[in-house]
């Protein structure tokens, strides 16, 4: 994974790497090391080194690596991060699906099921769905509740993620200001995080497959159309969690659609997959999802093709002034419309380079999810890891278990 920059190199205040936690963080890319090469790499005393080392291997964050080669007396040890001392429950939670999974804390996925699941059941039907294939895969792979660090949720709507609650979702009745956070952790016992679904899909994405793009827009199209937009790499939720609502902002095009929302002319009520079925609908052909639409369009049918090209226009509308404002450089398009490929992206491209600034297209891809299925699911992850091993949790980590010994 990518570490900070202040991490990537030593710097000549060594004060930052005195502590384990900081020193652990050079340690998770996997790359094994001598006592003797963090010493040359971060400018910290042997004795420091070594007593840091000593404190993360205590606890399982670093493990052996087998001897380095030596230049004369005892080979020395090498150390490296130990992925597998805990594992992490994953959750991505759909409007009529669901997939949960476990994984390392490299968020390698070690075992996942997925299921029909409707949001409309209800907070408690959902997350016990949740919590029982969670707990039936952990034992699938041989781990016992202790060892798990954290879960991640993604849901499919607004979300309070300090407090792991949703906000006036549209599409989840029932959820608003629900404690999701709470039901869960108080039966898995561990912390529990919870986001919208396209915001970690935006980071399980650029985690994968977009590191050296520090500015990305992610977006879903699907039943609803939303963005999670990451920013100078981090990624940016606003201030109540609504940010990157694409779906409700007005299409010149859209004249006088209803949106469910209220409003008229919303990108949604326009490009959504419910909204591309009812065109087809209208003119007599059976769709009753935008997955038939795509399939039908992969068939050949001319019209469902017309469909997702002028779709493709609508979002390109508004991702135009999106790129215009957030200079992002590159645009990946996720959900189960972003099956159709260059049908949809054709007309993304056509519309965002037409009405876009020159500065802001010079550099900018649009590309198709490279994780259309995975990519929730390693946010999910990697929003749980990025909390349990910063160098704040690790320190607490250690001075806890020093208290203990004490």
């Amino acid at each position: 994974m990518q570490t900070s920059p202040a991490l990537e190199r030593p710097s000549e205040d060594t004060g930052l790497l005195a502590r384990a936690g900081d020193l652990f963080q050079m340690l998770r890319d996997g790359k094994a090391r001598t006592r003797a090469e963090l010493t040359a790499v971060t400018g910290l005393a042997r004795t420091t080194v070594a007593a840091r080392i000593d404190a993360l291997s205590a606890l399982g964050f670093v493990g052996p690596a087998g001897e380095a080669a030596s230049s004369g007396g005892r080979p020395p040890s090498r150390f490296v991060f130990n992925a597998g001392m805990k594992v992490v429950f994953a959750a991505d939670v759909g409007a009529t699906h669901a997939s949960v999974a476990v994984t390392d804390l490299n968020g390698d996925i070690l075992a996942r099921h997925s299921g029909d699941l409707g949001i409309s059941q209800g907070p408690e039907a959902v997350l016990d769905w949740v919590i029982e294939n969670c707990r039936t895969l952990l034992r699938s792979i041989g781990r016992g509740e202790g060892d798990v660090a954290g879960v991640g949720i993604g849901l499919p709507g607004p979300v309070e993620h300090d407090t792991g609650r949703p906000v006036k979702p549209p599409i989840m009745p029932g959820w608003d200001g629900f404690d999701v956070a709470g039901y869960v952790g108080a039966e898995l016992g561990t912390d529990v995080l919870v986001d919208n679904d396209v915001n970690i899909m935006a980071v399980g994405e650029r985690h994968a497959y977009w590191q050296d793009h520090r500015n990305l827009l992610f977006v879903k199209a699907a039943t609803g159309i939303g963005a999670g937009i990451i920013s100078s790499g981090q990624l940016q939720r606003g201030a109540d969690g609504a940010s990157g609502d694409l779906g409700h902002v007005r299409v010149p095009s859209g004249g006088d659609v209803q949106c469910r929302c209220g409003n008229h002319g919303c990108l949604e009520a326009l490009a959504s997959g419910p909204a591309l079925a009812a065109k087809l609908r209208a003119q007599g052909i059976n769709a009753d999802s935008g997955t038939a639409v795509v399939d039908l369009a992969a068939q050949g049918d001319v019209q469902a093709i017309l469909a997702l090209r002028q779709a493709g226009r609508d979002m390109g509308e508004v991702l135009a002034i999106c790129v215009n404002l957030l200079n992002p450089s590159v645009i990946v398009v996720g959900g189960s419309l972003s099956r159709a490929g260059d049908q949809l992206l054709a007309g993304i491209r056509e519309t965002v380079y037409r009405r876009s600034q020159p500065l802001a297209t010079s550099k900018l891809r649009i590309e198709q999810s490279k994780a259309p299925v995975d990519a929730a699911i390693w946010g999910a992850s990697r929003m749980v890891i990025e909390h349990v091993l910063s160098p704040e949790a690790v320190e607490s980590a250690i001075r806890n278990a020093a208290l203990h010994t004490a």
